[in-house]
């Protein structure tokens, strides 16, 4: 199959992501230690890095990124090897007019998180679709030890959700990972501290606008930028 008939089998939305996906990776020069995120958009970042061939040491959020980064080539090590970010770029599920995240589809919200707060630069690369007027439709991932999770979902009830289900895939770490459904959530950050005072609870996907320096988005009309200026 020629490259332009590869092409004209993508959807704009895919073609799109890449062109967003590989933006991202603008920001990460020579010499830098760099936090490789997980999601279909942050993958051409993870691209294009290993098209340019620079010389930077990596870690990974998840298995599968480290083995993507892996195969291009780049130099993926784990977080206590690498000590410290100069960058860290990963993609959302929901991303509000605030900054707030939704993390978690993947299941890999509690490495995301590690490796995000790890480095003075957050970058988000997502596709339009992501932006959402409130955080809440997606569902909040949770991931959860084993030991008592009844109990957990119970207590993330009595926070607000309507319902708790339990995913048939398990998290990178073992753990269960559930979705709680709390509709449009007023306050992000309250929330996710509430989240995370419930014992059971390893960590939750909401992430506050306070880590994320700007988010690079996917749309049909090309590629955009919004900067986080009350960071």
């Amino acid at each position: 199959m020629s490259t332009d008939q590869s092409q004209a089998a993508r959807s704009p939305q895919d073609i799109a992501k890449e062109a967003a996906g590989r933006h991202a990776a603008s920001y990460v020069t020579d010499g830098m230690r760099v936090g490789l995120g997980t999601g279909s958009t942050v993958h051409w970042t993870i691209v294009e890095l290993g098209d340019r061939a620079l010389n930077i040491v990596c870690t990974s959020t998840s298995v599968q990124t480290q083995e993507l980064a892996s195969s291009l080539g780049l130099n993926v090590i784990s977080p206590d090897e690498i000590g410290a970010l100069d960058i860290a770029i990963d993609g959302a599920d929901e991303v509000d007019p605030a900054f707030n995240l939704t993390k978690g589809g993947g299941a890999a919200h509690t490495r995301e998180k590690i490796v995000a707060a790890m480095s003075p630069r957050f970058i988000i690369v997502v596709d339009e679709s992501k932006l959402v007027p409130a955080l809440g439709p997606f569902g909040t991932p949770l991931e959860v030890l084993d030991f008592a999770p009844g109990v957990v979902a119970s207590a993330v009830e009595a926070l607000g959700a309507s319902a708790v289900t339990t995913r048939d895939r398990r998290s990178d770490n073992g753990n269960l990972v559930m979705d709680a459904q709390f509709g449009s959530i007023a306050d992000p950050v309250a929330l996710g501290d509430a989240l995370a005072n419930t014992p059971g609870i390893v960590e939750h996907g909401i992430f506050p606008s306070s880590m994320v320096e700007r988010v690079v988005i996917a749309g049909l009309d090309g590629v955009r930028e919004l900067v986080n200026d009350l960071r």
